[in-house]
């Protein structure tokens, strides 16, 4: 196990956050002592938000045994494990059901978590058992028993993702080459610049990156945070953004639109006093 106080803007895809003290921990004996006190998991941080000020409690990042999985897909699959090479490794034994996650940058424990995925697909549509460690104990689930919905589940309060069984058809390589290819033309859109994935969910029928484009907010800028050129639910840091930037572009878009926020969010980020279009 390996402790430090870091900045989590090094730990994020949108590269923002202040400092926590971050334990890595690769056995079961790792995570018990880890969650002796107040605790967060961080995964890939690919649909974070952290406060400029970080967080106070403890940052979990699973390692070791909690990374590991068969190359063939079958078996127990670590929640450390990044969705892109679980998407190769199904592509290349010809397995259908991870596609709709093509281009989602994360580990499979933050999927799980929040149901990522795409109008393709979502995670909860390829498990078939999740382990959760819970009240120093692991336990079994199965995908009905934990309420997903749309970038939603009920996971138990305070519970670990540690592992997951994965339901995989085989549909031979190139039906599934062809699949991840549909998916990927449709994300030809998204911005190449430092984001955390949509920050906003689709409104039921709607789009909301649509809707936000339709209020002339693309390149909207508060310091150095932007919404996209290229796709209006992405929110993007053009160097050097602040938490309170990124939250100030939120706060702009909710008083035009009653759009939920997708990103999880840690720590107390206000936004600033004055912003200008």
């Amino acid at each position: 196990m390996k402790i430090a106080r870091l900045p989590l803007a090094r730990l994020t895809t949108i590269g923002v956050g202040g400092e926590a003290e971050v334990w890595t921990v690769e056995t079961l004996a790792d995570l018990k002592a880890a969650t002796q006190a107040p605790y967060r998991v961080l995964g890939n941080g690919s649909n974070l938000l952290v406060s400029d000020a970080g967080v106070p409690e403890r940052v979990i990042r699973l390692a070791g045994e909690f990374a590991r999985w068969n190359p063939n897909l079958s078996g127990w699959i670590g929640a450390g494990a990044l969705l892109p090479s679980l998407l190769q490794a199904s592509a290349r034994l010809g397995l259908s059901g991870l596609e709709g996650l093509y281009g989602i940058p994360a580990q499979v424990g933050g999927a799980v978590k929040m149901n990522a995925g795409t109008r393709f697909g979502e995670m909860a549509d390829s498990l078939e058992l999740v382990e959760l460690y819970h009240d120093g104990r692991l336990e079994q689930y199965r995908p009905e028993e934990l309420g997903f919905s749309y970038r939603h589940s009920e996971l138990p309060q305070g519970s670990v993702v540690t592992r997951v069984k994965l339901r995989l058809t085989p549909a031979g390589v190139e039906a599934v080459r062809a699949k991840i290819a549909l998916v990927d033309a449709a994300r030809k859109g998204q911005p190449k610049k430092k984001s955390a994935g949509c920050a906003f969910k689709n409104p039921p029928g709607e789009a909301a990156g649509r809707l936000i484009d339709a209020q002339g907010l693309k390149g909207l800028t508060v310091g150095r945070a932007m919404i996209s050129h290229e796709h209006g639910n992405f929110l993007v840091n053009l160097g050097g953004a602040t938490a309170a930037e990124m939250y100030t572009l939120i706060r702009k878009v909710q008083a035009l639109l009653p759009l939920e926020v997708e990103w999880e969010i840690w720590g107390e980020i206000a936004p600033l006093a004055e912003v200008s279009r």
